[in-house]
């Protein structure tokens, strides 16, 4: 069956099958198909009460997949723009913020792995890191604790 063809059950099965979706974002994926007779709301609350649709695996979803790669104040960002509620994001926030420094240092090894060497370097360093949504004081812990050029810490890091 072709997805142009698909009901909006079909569809939204089709979407949760490649990834995780909040129930925002499967409304906002499926609101063009909506048809005269559709209603998208019952289907999604379908959806729900069987389990399909699950805050906890969207949240688990994205925190696995992102972690390494960006700081807590991207990832919250990125949970509250899927309409999760703000104390499912407080708590994913607060969860992510004590492994904070540990993420930005990995991702640091990873990207430079070596001291700056001078201001315009260091500088260059932090804004990638910020630019990932770690905090300034993340950030600069993480270029003040750097090894010595070259970085024998960072090599275990793989």
């Amino acid at each position: 069956m072709s997805f142009a063809k698909l009901s909006l059950k079909g569809r939204a099965l089709k979407l949760l099958a490649q990834r995780e979706h909040s129930r925002l974002e499967l409304q906002r994926k499926l609101a063009a198909h909506v048809e005269e007779g559709d209603d998208l709301n019952a289907v999604l609350d379908e959806l729900e009460q069987r389990g399909f649709i699950s805050v906890e695996r969207v949240v688990e979803s994205v925190l696995r997949s992102k972690a390494g790669r960006y700081g807590a104040a991207r990832l919250v960002h990125d949970l509250r723009s899927k309409g999760l509620d703000d104390e499912t994001v407080r708590q994913a926030g607060e969860q992510l913020r004590g492994s904070e420094l540990q993420r930005a240092r990995a991702l640091w090894c990873k990207r430079f792995g070596s001291v700056p060497v001078d201001l315009k370097e260091k500088a260059r360093q932090l804004r990638f890191l910020a630019s990932r949504g770690f905090s300034a004081d993340v950030a600069s812990r993480v270029l003040r604790d750097a090894p010595y050029s070259p970085a024998p810490d960072c090599e275990d890091e793989d």
